[in-house]
């Protein structure tokens, strides 16, 4: 268990920094990929940090976590509401 949380906490620090320096280099949007790097990179290193006791470090990267699950869920309810107005505008 204790390999498993190093090597899922490395993983998780380099998908977050990762994904914050392909954003601030304009080589990734802040679209479903950004998104989704963000929330395995907080769920590594979420586990690494309650595996070693770290609470404050591990409910911060679980709320990180929840922020980028909330925004992928808004972002699809969104585009399925702008589909199924698009496809109703065709019907007309």
């Amino acid at each position: 268990m204790e390999l498993a949380a190093v090597v899922l906490g490395w993983v998780g620090a380099v998908l977050l920094v990762g994904a914050y320096a392909l954003l601030a280099a304009r080589r990734l949007a802040p679209g479903l990929l950004y998104h989704c790097m963000n929330i395995a990179g907080a769920a590594g290193l979420a586990f690494n940090c309650a595996v070693n006791g770290a609470w404050p470090s591990t409910a911060l990267n679980v709320m990180w976590l929840v922020i980028g699950a909330i925004t992928i869920a808004r972002r699809r309810s969104t585009e399925a509401v702008t589909a199924a107005g698009s496809a109703h505008d065709e019907r007309r």
